[in-house]
């Protein structure tokens, strides 16, 4: 190669590199641009996203104070709508006290007083009745007698309407009744007023009823059980005070003089007893019986004052259903009789004067003639005892006959 086409390629390499390097550089700044773009890109989003984020916190923030206007709202108008007397008492009340410190002011000033000492007097008759009477609301609430707060509140209250009225005839001759309007307005807010957390809280007609009727029957219990009575006061007196109730000590003291609960004494039972065996005795019958006798069974059956008792009209006797049951007790075939294994006849027959005492147990006890009875009263088989029963059914049917 000659020299010249040496230089030639020098020139054309070095062009080259030249190109090169001006890609290079311009990659670079293409890389810059992105980057830069990018970031730029990246900002407007984060700044985008921020104001998005902030535009919903305000937004959420708007309606959190909607809804709590709107639930404050409807909290006052279900309080005026359930408090309209409260509504009205307080609009009276103001109207009520504001003639009555304005009439005070102008009576102390018609007695050369000075205006504000003329305001401040007035504003100590008045409001010194309404702290007293919101003492004695704040008093009461707590459980505390408010009966001195009271008589306070209206004490005050009286000095403050005489010097209204007073003024009023000075001011008003030619009409004395506005004395006795301006001596009221001094009186009847704290009237209302009372009205309104004394008035509507007592006992209703019914509560009063009741309570007359607890009344009456607390006195008629201390005259009719007197024993009883003054028992459960001193059972009321011996244990710690609140520990019994004046139902519950009378109760006891019951139970310790009859042994029984209220309404019973030993002789009630005893009658009772002696009342339902005489009943058993009438109603002395077999598995089957007349209509007329049943009907009369189910009326005496209502009249009966135990309820455990059962209430079908031949239980009564202490025999059981008049009409037989498929597997009843009762086996009156002669050929069953025979095969049965257990006692003799004759030492059945032998049985019979003590199962008649036994049965008379049952019905006095007002359970049923039962084989089950009269097994567990003599102490024998049960196969025996369905034999023995129907002996003692069929003699005390002869008996009834």
């Amino acid at each position: 190669m000659s020299y010249r086409d040496e230089i030639r390629a020098d020139k054309a390499a070095n062009r080259e590199q030249d190109r090169a390097d001006r890609r290079e550089q311009l990659a670079g700044k293409l890389q810059v641009a992105e980057f830069q773009a990018e970031q730029k890109r990246q900002a407007e989003a984060d700044r985008r996203k921020q104001e998005a984020a902030d535009k919903k916190q305000k937004a959420a923030e708007k309606a959190a104070k909607k809804a709590a206007r709107a639930a404050k709202n409807a909290k006052l108008r279900r309080w005026l709508k359930n408090n309209p007397a409260t509504l009205f008492v307080a609009f009276v009340m103001v109207a009520s006290i504001v003639p009555a410190v304005i009439s005070q002011i102008g009576a102390l000033q018609g007695a050369s007083v000075n205006v504000g000492l003329a305001g401040l007097l007035a504003a100590m008759l008045e409001g010194g009745a309404w702290a007293i009477t919101f003492m004695g609301k704040q008093a009461e609430d707590a459980g505390r007698e408010p009966r001195k707060y009271r008589i306070a509140t209206w004490a005050t209250a009286c000095a403050a309407a005489a010097v209204n009225f007073w003024h009023g005839l000075e001011q008003y001759a030619a009409h004395p009744w506005v004395a006795a309007v301006l001596g009221g307005s001094s009186l009847f807010a704290i009237y209302i007023w009372d009205l309104k957390t004394h008035g509507s809280h007592g006992p209703t007609r019914t509560q009063k009823r009741q309570e007359k009727a607890r009344r009456k029957h607390a006195k008629d219990r201390r005259k009719d059980h007197k024993k009883v009575a003054e028992q459960a006061d001193k059972l009321l007196s011996a244990l710690p005070f609140g520990s019994l109730s004046e139902e519950n000590a009378f109760i006891a003291a019951w139970r310790v003089a009859y042994g029984t609960d209220p309404g019973m004494t030993p002789e009630m039972y005893a009658e009772a007893t002696k009342s339902k065996a005489a009943l058993g005795a009438a109603f002395q019958l077999g598995e089957h019986v007349r209509p007329e006798l049943i009907e009369a069974g189910i009326e005496a059956a209502r009249m009966n004052p135990f309820k455990e008792i059962a209430q079908t009209p031949t239980t009564q006797a202490g025999i059981g259903l008049y009409t037989p049951k498929a597997g009843s007790e009762t086996v009156s075939d002669e050929t069953s009789r025979n095969t049965r294994a257990g006692r003799s006849e004759e030492e059945l027959e032998e049985l019979v004067p003590d199962a008649l005492a036994a049965a008379a147990e049952l019905v006095a006890e007002g359970a049923q003639i039962s084989a089950a009875g009269l097994s567990k009263k003599l102490q024998i088989r049960r196969e025996d005892a369905m034999r023995l029963r129907e002996r003692v059914i069929a003699h005390r049917k002869q008996n009834a006959a």
